[in-house]
């Protein structure tokens, strides 16, 4: 593995919107979030997203969304530059997302990905992720998604979905 500058994430600010966009539209071919639809999202209190920042360069980003009186989040998002790609990133940010599910007393963390998402799939099950189900048809271009949880705690505490 080639040497990488090193990273710092952070939250992530309305100024890092067309950053975000950029990523993930250079990664995702379809069903994708637009520009107005990360303005939205860094705006509302029920979603944290985070960055990954090379310098003053933004390589990755996760998003998680909250529900209030649910003890379930959901990872909407992660993508990171493929320039970047393989260097520890996507598993920072996805603990980042955990650990800010963790701070709103989330027990549960869940996730969509498409079934020929090898990467990605991979990524979460050396995380802690355990499959979860199946959904035919998920994407727009009639791909299914493999869904995916992870306890967040080891406590007795009852999930609120």
């Amino acid at each position: 593995m080639r040497n990488l500058d090193p990273f710092a994430i952070r939250p992530a600010v309305p100024e890092d919107a067309a950053d975000l966009s950029t990523i993930e539209n250079q990664i995702f071919s379809g069903d994708r979030i637009s520009l107005r639809s990360f303005r939205r999202l860094l705006a509302q209190t029920s979603a944290v997203v985070l960055v990954a920042a090379v310098g003053n360069r933004i390589a990755g980003y996760a998003m998680a969304l909250f529900r209030r009186n649910s003890s379930i989040a959901r990872l909407y998002s992660i993508a990171v530059d493929p320039g970047h790609a393989r260097h520890g990133l996507g598993k920072a940010l996805l603990k980042a997302a955990e650990d800010a599910a963790r701070h709103r007393n989330c027990v549960v963390m869940r996730l969509e990905v498409r079934e020929d998402n090898a990467a990605a799939i991979r990524l979460y099950g050396a995380s802690g992720y355990l499959p979860a189900g199946r959904v035919a048809d998920y994407y727009e271009d009639g791909c299914a998604a493999l869904r995916f949880e992870k306890p967040l705690t080891t406590s007795n505490r009852e999930v609120q979905s």
